[in-house]
């Protein structure tokens, strides 16, 4: 964009963004939304355009080459299917992509990449880049199925078109953070020993922050963790078991 244009559209954005700031306080509040000036009767949220210009911003007014030397981090919105590239706090470019089915999620978390590779296998696209996920093997990667890009249709992975994964390729590294955000309960289901996933690895952190649990916070329901959740029961007087169910839920506050 030319630089005159990008401080022209970046001075209309901040001057909608004032126009839109907090409200009076006059103003209507609740669930009726906020009638802003010059748009006639139309009813909007205002939070929601704010948002969306907030949003608009970082993505039509990209960062500049010296602004990529910030440490880059990813965020993965499995419940809007988007993959967001910042650098340091400034978005850098959202893309689409496809996640985890509801039976096979996207680990939920906060990972890093491991490991980069092109043309890793069959049914992953052009490149590969693997997260340090401890009970799996899971990356973000391209696809031979671009049509599955916007929905839940993996096995966990995050697939993004192979032109978008190709130009992410280069603008990460190993140790740049994947932040994955999402549902962490799945049902939330039944757990036993031999399980894996965001939310063995949740119960783990809340067992072990109630001195219950001692082993590894991993995401693999292990012999330790079934040792801790029994002591749990007991303690609580549930009946006699080794599984995470709904009483275990709620008195872990899940």
């Amino acid at each position: 964009m030319n630089p005159c244009w990008k401080r022209a559209a970046l001075a209309a954005v901040m001057f909608l963004l004032l126009l839109l700031g907090p409200a009076p306080a006059q103003a209507t509040t609740g669930n009726e939304g906020v009638t802003a000036g010059g748009l006639g009767a139309t009813s909007i949220e205002a939070s929601s355009l704010i948002s969306f210009l907030r949003f608009l911003t970082g993505y039509f007014l990209p960062v500049t080459t010296g602004e990529q030397h910030q440490p880059a981090t990813i965020i993965i919105d499995t419940t809007r299917c988007r993959l967001l590239l910042f650098f340091g706090t400034r978005l850098y470019h959202s893309y689409p992509v496809a996640v985890g089915k509801p039976e096979t999620p996207t680990p939920v978390g906060n990972w890093r990449i491991k490991r980069k590779a092109m043309n890793w296998g069959t049914g992953f696209g052009t490149r590969w880049l693997g997260l340090d996920v401890p009970w799996g093997i899971y990356g973000i990667h391209g696809t031979n199925k671009p049509y599955t890009i916007g929905g839940y249709e993996s096995a966990g992975c995050i697939r993004m078109f192979n032109e978008d994964v190709e130009a992410l390729y280069p603008l990460v590294q190993p140790g740049t953070p994947v932040i994955v955000v999402g549902s962490i309960l799945r049902g939330p289901r039944v757990l036993r020993e031999g399980d894996c996933g965001s939310d063995v690895m949740e119960v783990q952190r809340l067992l072990q922050r109630r001195g219950y649990y001692s082993g590894r916070v991993d995401g693999n329901f292990g012999r330790e963790m079934r040792e801790a959740v029994v002591r749990f029961r007991q303690t609580h007087r549930l009946p006699p078991d080794d599984c995470v169910d709904d009483p275990v839920y709620r008195l872990l506050g899940l």
